[in-house]
């Protein structure tokens, strides 16, 4: 086990624990922490787990999940080359927006399995999850609704990295409008030049 693989089970160990004490924690279902390459150069972002992602413990595992694997495919990226979690860890009751102050709990975690990964590009999936890594990164003045900053390029420099910050409607919204699809497929086109 190398050490970004160390820090990120001992990440996941604490998270558990976490969750485990959390309002939002249901016995029978899973916490949902992450999956994917520790090398990634692209890491998604979600804002929650849904039913079957808190059933099964992975992230993007329903129909959505389906979604996302297509607009991978799409773009000849395979789902292990990439990092997909959500902000929130655990599946909100009737699969409600997140909290504010849900997002604040788990906000901790999402920032340490980002430095750990140090991906070149995040793709946040939504609102909530374009809100909160503008705010991490100091874009707030460009926060807009997703339908006007989709698709686009936004670069930042942190401490150890620059990364370029890409909005994406959640794959969710193909699931119930199947003409959405299209138009997320090209919006994923601008990952091609980048992974």
């Amino acid at each position: 086990m190398d050490e970004k693989e160390k820090e990120m089970e001992e990440l996941k160990i604490e998270c558990l624990n976490f969750c485990k004490k959390h309002s939002l924690y249901q016995k029978g279902t899973y916490p949902v922490f992450g999956e994917g390459s520790l090398k990634a150069r692209i890491m998604f972002i979600g804002e929650a787990p849904g039913y079957y992602e808190s059933v099964s413990g992975r992230p993007f595992y329903g129909a959505a999940g389906k979604v996302l694997d297509e607009l991978l495919n799409s773009i000849e990226i395979k789902r292990k080359e990439v990092y997909i979690t959500n902000i929130v860890k655990l599946r909100p009751p009737n699969n409600r927006e997140p909290k504010p102050e849900e997002i604040r709990d788990f906000a901790p975690y999402l920032e340490r399995q980002i430095e750990i990964i140090k991906p070149g590009v995040i793709c946040t999936l939504g609102n909530y999850s374009t809100g909160f890594i503008f705010e991490k990164y100091e874009l707030q003045n460009q926060i807009q609704g997703i339908s006007k900053i989709r698709g686009k390029i936004f670069k930042v420099e942190s401490l150890s990295q620059n990364i370029k910050i890409i909005p994406l409607y959640h794959p969710a919204v193909a699931v119930y409008n199947p003409k959405m699809k299209e138009i997320l497929k090209k919006d994923f086109k601008v990952l091609e030049k980048l992974k």
